[in-house]
């Protein structure tokens, strides 16, 4: 080595580690968990993924020290956290949850200071629930604000499930809103462009993923790049299984394909989410969280 190897080298090096948060040992993202092969497997056992709940949606930060995962408990929905702290992984607690309505299917905002969600509470938040709306809370230090509807480009008089986002905020998600009466399971997805911090009216994707059933359930690669969702097809498997389209080389959306038996079974698999790094890709199946090297996507192209 030269001595202007040398100095070149300790200067990258010290890049290396101050691009995690000081005495962040990087092996403790995800839960400290080991990381799964390209065969499925639960995340963190007994841990979030526990026999006598049902889990949903979930989300990690871009950085993989914060989680935030839904939870069936029998009686209600509600949100929990747990994050990174001085080395260890706090407990996992409730952030979001009522004694009457339902908080599901956490996503964070791209620059992570919204988290969105959705709920059966009424707009006034008074009286029995109503049809699933998309709300948000804002992040303020270690605390969330009061649920914030989305608003009216984005829910309607009917159901509106799911939510993801690109990197420059534009939001997808599912709804009914369009189904004919006698239908309400028939869902489509939607994305809807954010300009000066408003929401801009909804746009209902090609019949390459959309059909006559139900699509719900939807993650967006931050680059638009390919879209994941979760329907209910002659084809399928189950319940409901997990799709995958691509976008061509004009931008179009190929048309969506089963992503088959290593991922789908005869249940139903739903709430897909790809880290932010883009190493993993998680889903609910079997009523827990499930986790597989994103590198298996490619398979599908």
């Amino acid at each position: 080595m030269t001595s202007l190897q040398k100095p070149i080298i300790t200067l990258l090096f010290l890049v290396l580690i101050n691009s995690y948060p000081s005495g962040t040992d990087n092996s403790l993202q995800y839960l400290g968990q080991t990381p799964p092969s390209m065969t499925p497997e639960i995340f963190a056992p007994g841990l979030i993924s526990k026999s006598t709940e049902y889990e949903f949606g979930s989300v990690f930060s871009k950085d993989g020290m914060e989680f935030f995962y839904g939870v069936d408990t029998g009686n209600r929905s509600e949100i929990r956290y747990t994050r990174l702290e001085n080395g260890k992984w706090t407990p996992s607690k409730t952030i979001i949850s009522h004694q009457q309505y339902g908080y599901n299917d956490p996503f964070l905002s791209p620059d992570e200071n919204e988290l969105y969600y959705i709920s059966d509470m009424p707009m006034n938040g008074k009286g029995s629930g109503k049809d699933y709306d998309i709300w948000y809370s804002v992040r303020n230090g270690d605390k969330w604000s009061e649920p914030i509807n989305a608003g009216k480009n984005i829910n309607s008089d009917k159901n509106e499930y799911y939510i993801s986002f690109t990197e420059d905020g534009s939001m997808y998600f599912s709804s009914n809103k369009m189904a004919e009466n006698g239908n309400d399971y028939n869902f489509d997805i939607y994305s809807s462009a954010r300009r000066k911090g408003e929401y801009q009216e909804a746009v209902k994707l090609s019949d390459a993923v959309n059909t006559g059933s139900y699509e719900a359930d939807v993650f967006i690669a931050p680059d638009e790049s390919y879209i994941i969702f979760c329907a209910n097809r002659k084809e399928g498997l189950g319940r409901g299984d997990l799709y995958i389209s691509f976008k061509d080389e004009n931008g179009n959306w190929t048309k969506s394909k089963n992503m088959g038996s290593l991922i789908n079974t005869n249940g139903h698999e739903l709430c897909p989410f790809v880290s932010r790094d883009g190493k993993y890709f998680f889903y609910t199946s079997r009523q827990d969280i499930y986790w597989v090297d994103a590198k298996i996507l490619e398979q599908y192209r």
